[in-house]
């Protein structure tokens, strides 16, 4: 008999046999409030009705077109919709189909457009499991151990991660900007430095947002050194953070931007924006593939950004953010073992923590269980697994939010053993 691999292990134990906006229901029977979103995917719910529609019709007149053979419309229809929502200046793009992708599609060209070898990466980032996006994740070991070695000229800096320091988020800006400057001088000269790469909200390493000053402190590094600012986009895109992209809170625009995940809803869709001076420094042959663009996706993906755009999922993602993060915020004031809150919009995590601040696995994984109990699913995230995250749907409402925090104060208080209030 065949089997999937052992290591294939899934968060939960259901088995899922249809969706439906923020919801999934079991082979059991049972519903579920889904807080995963498919790790981000499904941004606007599950099967919505204008993405399965568009998709349905796209599978009836061309199911693939590859696009370095033939164009077809849904990609054209594509181009122009992200064209209403890319940063100024960014209008060339490329398409693959993994984040991962997209990740090493714009290191390859940050690579070919400098002539430098080298790409900074900051502490706690998650790329990718493909080898150069891997040897570019410092999230965990479990991304990058066990086939070495690794992807050369990589160099890691501090990310401003300040509840990990124990410190206030301007201490940790000063630290990490200092710390950059301190790399450039000692480790990757500006003149080897191909490109800097960053998450605006680190995701694997815990969902701890940057700050405007460090970002604002990594573009103005990358202009006077003459290297690019990459955004790392494939979880905080697509109104995930409150904002369309989530370097929006920031005010900065990078040199290239990767996108995936919510982008098609579910579809296998990703891609980099740069714009078209630097895009056109790509050597030839290096952009290709064979299912990139894929027309189904690319239609799925054109109904996306309208659901989006129509039913103002970016603003509905700020304000459900800020009632779960109000609620997530109680629950944490009457629990000793919550050390920190945070995130951005409808991403959003808890860190659970012992005594002593130590990270604290254990209690992570019995809450999350227990919110399985309780009919929420959701994911851990984080060095040592210990803080639980939350990424449902943008088309969330105050009636599921609601019924999730309920859900969750249960877990928690299950999870904890009746931990007595601080």
């Amino acid at each position: 008999m065949t089997a999937l691999s052992p290591h294939l292990r899934q968060a939960t134990p259901v088995v899922a046999v249809r969706g439906e906006g923020v919801h999934l229901y079991g082979e059991d029977g049972r519903r579920y409030l889904d807080f995963t979103a498919g790790i981000g995917v499904t941004s606007t719910g599950h099967c919505h009705p204008k993405v399965v529609a568009a998709a349905q019709e796209q599978v009836g007149t061309l199911v693939h077109g590859q696009y370095t053979t033939v164009m077809h419309r849904p990609l054209r229809q594509l181009v122009e919709k992200l064209g209403e929502v890319l940063p100024a200046g960014l209008d060339s793009l490329f398409f693959t189909n993994s984040g991962s992708e997209a990740v090493e599609s714009a290191l390859r060209l940050a690579r070919q457009a400098t002539g430098r070898p080298n790409v900074i990466v900051c502490h706690g980032g998650f790329h990718g499991r493909t080898v150069a996006a891997a040897s570019m994740t410092t999230s965990g070991t479990r991304f990058r151990s066990g086939f070495s070695p690794l992807m050369s000229g990589v160099v890691v800096t501090p990310f401003p991660s300040a509840y990990r320091y124990g410190w206030d988020e301007e201490t940790a800006t000063r630290f990490a900007l200092r710390e950059l400057d301190y790399t450039l001088q000692t480790i990757s000269s500006p003149a080897d430095t191909a490109a800097i790469i960053v998450e605006p909200v680190l995701g694997e390493g815990g969902y701890v947002p940057a700050t405007r000053a460090f970002m604002e402190g990594l573009r103005e590094r990358a202009d006077r050194h003459g290297f690019l600012l990459i955004l790392d986009e494939v979880q905080t895109g697509v109104g995930r953070t409150g904002r369309f992209w989530g370097h929006d809170h920031f005010g900065v625009t990078p040199d290239i931007l990767v996108t995936a995940k919510g982008l098609a809803s579910g579809f296998p869709l990703s891609g980099i924006a740069a714009s078209e001076e630097l895009m056109a420094k790509a050597w030839p042959g290096s952009q290709g593939g064979t299912y990139g663009a894929n027309a189904v996706a690319c239609a799925a993906a054109v109904a996306t950004l309208d659901v989006v755009r129509d039913e103002r999922l970016v603003e509905n993602a700020d304000a459900m953010g800020k009632r779960l993060r109000h609620g997530l915020e109680a629950v944490a004031d009457r629990t000793p073992g919550i050390g920190d809150v945070r995130g951005l919009g409808l991403m959003l995590a808890t860190e659970f923590v012992t005594e002593d601040g130590s990270p604290d696995p254990e209690t992570a994984a019995r809450v999350q269980r227990a919110a399985i109990d309780e009919g929420l699913l959701l994911l851990l995230c984080g060095a040592w697994n210990q803080v639980v995250r939350m990424i449902p749907a943008l088309v969330i409402d105050e009636t599921a939010v609601d019924e999730g925090l309920q859900a969750w104060a249960t877990a928690v208080e299950a999870g904890t053993s009746g931990a007595s209030p601080r």
